[in-house]
């Protein structure tokens, strides 16, 4: 650790709300504004020190500046580039379709990084999150673990929410999370959800809850439940904000807390570099502390390799810029 810096890259109306949960976390010394659009960055970084003014509960020091702040980060998070918008049709917005312009975007983001340090944790939220921890994982020569993204946090504290409204409990007693990729694909690990020690199988005869338990029924209503919020205000924002400040709290205070996060795969579950894709993971001081290969059932197998696919299919689209021949569906 440095000095309790934070850097944010990108304040649109992601990057806006990483900002104001940093802010509110007390924990950083200070907080530094990076945006292309210079006003838009000095205009938040001015709001957020009035609020903190107001409130009195910090004595974060909130200002703009450029890639050369990164120089003695300790963490960064980066929330540049489009995001998914509010679709005309019944559709589901696919995060993978971003894959060519915001590819673009994180290689100038991580060129600017990487210019003035190497050693920071950066934690990514731009999508489709999966394909771009993996370019800026592995293209610029990054040490292991130290850049990863918010990955399946948000999807599973949908999953939990989920679960416990239909058993009439406090989310908080649920133990669960997806697994994959960011979107489309995640998958629940239901084979290991937990209700303080009820486990899948027994969850209807003890709870009673309002549906009967499903695992392709849930896998479906986490995945609705993101384009629910797009749909309805036109972006999303406040959960994966949510995350990555709870992921970079985690670093700043070394808490080897255990997140589904996003990270290239190193030999799991057959996969030896050419993806990344959501795990459990032991964050500290040091990023991903380590990857934790859970065994999963046939069933979650399999959604896992369709997962990972999908996942490729979009890597496949950043590097040539096509979508013809993907297996991307439109």
């Amino acid at each position: 650790m440095k000095k309790n810096k934070l850097v944010i890259v990108g304040v649109g109306h992601v990057g806006s709300y990483v900002l104001a949960d940093a802010m509110k976390l007390g924990l950083f010394r200070e907080i530094v504004v990076i945006d292309k659009d210079k006003d838009i960055a000095y205009g938040e970084a001015l709001d957020q020190a009035h609020a903190t003014a107001l409130t009195y509960m910090s004595n974060t020091t909130v200002y703009t500046g450029d890639y050369s702040e990164c120089a003695d980060a300790d963490v960064i998070i980066c929330a540049a580039g489009p995001s998914m918008i509010k679709s005309d049709q019944d559709t589901m917005p696919d995060r993978a379709k971003l894959a060519v312009v915001n590819s673009e975007v994180i290689r100038e983001v991580m060129t600017g990084i990487t210019k003035y340090t190497k050693e920071a944790i950066v934690i990514l939220i731009t999508n489709p999150l999966d394909t771009m921890v993996y370019i800026a994982e592995n293209e610029f020569g990054y040490p292991k673990g130290r850049i990863f993204g918010t990955g399946t946090m948000l999807d599973s504290a949908r999953l939990r929410k989920i679960i416990a409204t239909n058993y009439d409990i406090d989310p908080k007693s649920v133990t669960g999370y997806m697994m994959g990729e960011h979107g489309h694909t995640a998958f629940p690990v239901l084979s290991r959800l937990s209700v303080q020690g009820f486990g899948e199988n027994e969850l209807d005869q003890v709870f009673q809850g309002k549906e009967p338990l499903s695992r392709e029924g849930l896998k479906k209503q986490v995945v609705k439940a993101a384009f629910d919020v797009l749909n309805g205000k036109g972006w999303t924002n406040a959960g994966v904000a949510q995350a990555a400040v709870t992921l970079a709290k985690a670093v700043m205070l070394d808490e080897r807390s255990v997140y589904p996060v996003s990270t290239t795969l190193h030999g799991q579950y057959g996969y030896d570099r050419d993806v990344a894709l959501s795990m459990p993971c032991i964050i500290g001081r040091n990023g991903v502390e380590k990857q934790l290969e859970i065994t999963l059932d046939s069933q979650e197998l399999k959604w896992l390799h369709e997962s990972a696919e999908y996942i490729k299919a979009a890597m496949k689209v950043a590097k040539t810029g096509k979508t013809q021949n993907s297996k991307i569906p439109g």
